[in-house]
């Protein structure tokens, strides 16, 4: 029996730490590319996280953005595995813009059972449990069933500058469509959004597990709709473009991206 009261403690700890945090420039470092950022207090919290986690989990394993020293090799389709995001909107911390989270979701056998996003900024608190609801503190998530013309559209931008032709020529469709757009840089909050309500659909080209498997479970429960570009459930084991929405916002979301996208 997991003790998600306790998991939720320490999500809300590790966003204490995000606001504690006095951002200086010899912490921030560049990882793959000029434009994704890691900080010493994305380390710090994923560390805090993980210590704390297995203490309260021993046998589960790990999947999280920064690279971990020790971390294991087991099979993450088998058991428990947490999937941590430390800092998700990291550039928007380092630049101060107040809308990043912290992301933990737990998988039991390659299926998520539970969701805790928060963005310590605004206290907000999305969780979520499978066959429980989804939350937003103590308020009951549903995802209310509305086109692309009755809400926002959110989307994260393609990293790769050479698919973002390809891609912004898709999201002035989408734009045609929906009342406006909206990119927030924290895909956990922007997917968390769409179970809320306010955002009515998202998409983005290339997001990596540990961005949106909390949000997933939280879009579920929600009554919301998450996939692929095929329509197959996102993955959990490598990256993937993933669309979300309110079920027919999804539909519309989704069919325009295939033509677009030339993947029918």
């Amino acid at each position: 029996m997991i003790d998600y009261a306790r998991v939720e403690h320490l999500v809300r700890q590790a966003g204490q730490m995000i606001l504690d945090a006095n951002i200086t420039r010899e912490q921030i470092h560049t990882k793959e590319s000029r434009d994704n950022f890691v900080t010493d207090y994305d380390i710090r919290i994923q560390q805090y996280l993980v210590d704390n986690l297995r203490i309260l989990l021993p046998e589960a394993g790990f999947f999280c953005e920064e690279t971990m020293q020790d971390s294991e090799s087991r099979d993450i389709r088998k058991g428990f595995c947490f999937y941590i995001d430390p800092i998700d909107g990291t550039t928007n911390f380092i630049y101060g813009y107040h809308f990043s989270c912290v992301s933990v979701g737990i998988a039991l056998d390659g299926r998520m059972i539970a969701g805790f996003v928060y963005n310590p900024y605004n206290n907000e608190m999305y969780r979520a449990i499978r066959g429980q609801g989804a939350y937003l503190n103590d308020r009951r998530l549903w995802t209310e069933n509305r086109t692309l013309a009755d809400g926002i559209l959110a989307f994260g931008a393609p990293a790769d500058t050479t698919k973002g032709e390809t891609f912004f020529k898709m999201l002035y469709q989408l734009y045609e469509v929906t009342q406006t757009i909206r990119n927030g840089g924290s895909a956990a909050l922007d997917l968390c959004r769409v179970a809320s309500g306010s955002n009515t659909a998202f998409i983005q080209t290339r997001l990596s597990p540990y961005d949106y498997a909390a949000a997933s479970v939280i879009i579920e429960e929600a009554g919301g709709v998450i996939t692929q570009l095929d329509g197959s459930p996102v993955s959990l084991e490598e990256n993937c473009l993933v669309i979300a929405g309110a079920p027919v916002a999804y539909v519309q979301t989704r069919n325009i991206a295939l033509r677009m996208l030339d993947k029918k």
